[in-house]
């Protein structure tokens, strides 16, 4: 059986395993211990174990319990509800302005904590019970929390670049930095199409009464004081990492600690905020470890068998395409997968296949992995299965349904794949920050 044969039945016994409903580590893993026992005897539980190793050295891992510890000791500890109340007073008397606040809260959730599910959260718990609550249209508001909590897995610290880093061997300070611009770029986006719509529309978006804007100076400072205390955490943890004076692990246990100590003064850190915080930190943190191994064992395996090689002899030299076209094929099979798959199973699956074959086409690492993400983003609003479109249905009140959640992402989507086409054509838009700080 040719070694190209035997790489197909490994990708399709993979997805099949995936489809039946098995764990992804244990799916992915699973497949590439039989394959190495089968293809090289008692001798191939070395590569395994040899991606075990590398985890267990890999030190830049220490910044995935650090920052998952943080986030969610500023969320259980409702530092977040101080973000929507400030949000709330300042941004209200705009039309639209509380689904404008919402994107901003939603920046400042993903620079908190890194992933989407918590932006997810706290969005549909906190803010859309207010924005419902003051007539804003629900379909609008469905599609502006599914859009912000997106954010978690681009704006650093993203813990889905870091998985991205550890499976492409590639530097998680840069691909970080890499995701600042892009990021941003896609929430002033979304907070354009908000505020023309609103214009446009106000009945989508009113804004707040007069009797909701008889707020004291005194008291509109004190919660934007306390609205900005995140930003502040997050300065703390990434000026002395920009600087050059602490290592990325560093900054990470700068920002755990900052974010511990504020919730203590603030009188929050109650035991079961900690004991929450500690158990989901553990469990999430442990959850990617094993992901991780399993990428690493299964991409081994790929390199072995030469399987990248033919993959890039077969688009190349007998269809030949052009790398661009390579390209863009790669991301619309992110986005069919994310109809069914989350972003780490995605790219634990596509890693050890396009990751070699965008390097030899001559792209960067560093903007695939934003372009990666970004799809990713694209891939969970897409219907009929995406992700986040399931997790919205899970937390929205009773008045909002499926149809609604479907139809109010179609404007969110178009404005992430203006984003896209941006940074594709225009590189430096993720690479400028990395290349200054780096340069350096």
């Amino acid at each position: 059986m040719s070694y190209e044969l035997i790489a197909l039945m490994m990708f399709a016994s993979m997805m099949l395993m995936l489809m039946t409903g098995q764990r992804v580590f244990a799916a992915i893993g699973g497949i590439a211990a039989i394959a190495c026992l089968l293809l090289w005897g008692d001798g191939g539980s070395a590569i395994p174990f040899s991606a075990a190793m590398k985890v267990m050295k890999w030190y830049p891992m220490l910044t995935l319990p650090m920052f998952i510890f943080m986030g969610y000791v500023l969320s259980e500890s409702r530092i977040a509800d101080d973000l929507y109340k400030m949000f709330h007073v300042w941004m209200g008397p705009v039309n639209g302005g509380l689904a404008i606040g919402t994107i901003g809260l939603m920046v400042l959730i993903s620079a908190m904590n890194g992933l989407s599910v918590a932006g997810m959260a706290i969005g549909a718990t906190v803010a859309l019970p207010e924005l419902l609550k003051r007539n804003y249209d629900k379909r609008m508001v469905t599609g502006v929390i599914q859009a912000g909590s997106s954010l978690g897995i681009l704006v650093p610290p993203s813990v889905v670049l870091v998985l991205y880093a550890m499976i492409a061997r590639q530097p998680v300070g840069q691909l970080w930095l890499a995701g600042v611009f892009p990021g941003l770029m896609m929430a002033a986006l979304f907070i354009l199409y908000i505020y023309i719509r609103c214009r446009l529309q106000p009945e989508l978006g009113p804004a707040l009464k007069d009797a909701d804007r008889d707020i004291t100076r005194a008291e509109k400072y004190r919660l934007l004081l306390a609205g900005l205390l995140p930003v502040v955490i997050f300065a703390c943890m990434m000026f002395p990492f920009l600087k050059g004076w602490t290592s990325l692990v560093e900054s990470s246990a700068i920002g755990a600690m900052t974010a511990f100590v504020a919730a203590v003064l603030k009188g929050r850190m109650t035991r079961e905020v900690f004991e929450v915080s500690v158990r989901e930190t553990l469990a999430i943190s442990c959850m990617f470890m094993w992901i991780v191994l399993a990428a690493l064992a299964f991409g081994a395996v790929f390199d072995g068998l030469g399987a990248v090689k033919a993959i890039e002899g077969l688009f190349t030299d007998q269809l030949h395409l052009n790398p661009w076209v390579i390209l863009i094929l790669m991301q619309l099979s992110f986005i069919i997968m994310g109809t069914f798959l989350d972003d780490t199973a995605m790219l634990v699956i596509v890693a050890p296949l396009y990751v070699p074959l965008v390097d030899a086409l001559g792209f960067d690492l560093i903007w695939y992995g934003i372009l990666y993400t970004i799809t990713t983003q694209i891939a969970y609003m897409t219907p009929p299965f995406g992700y986040n479109l399931f997790l919205m249905r899970a937390m929205a009140p009773p008045e909002i349904g499926i149809k609604d959640i479907y139809t109010s992402i179609i404007p969110f989507v178009l404005v992430m794949v203006v984003a896209l086409i941006l940074i594709m054509i225009f590189p430096e838009i993720a690479m400028w920050l990395p290349n200054y700080v780096y340069g350096r």
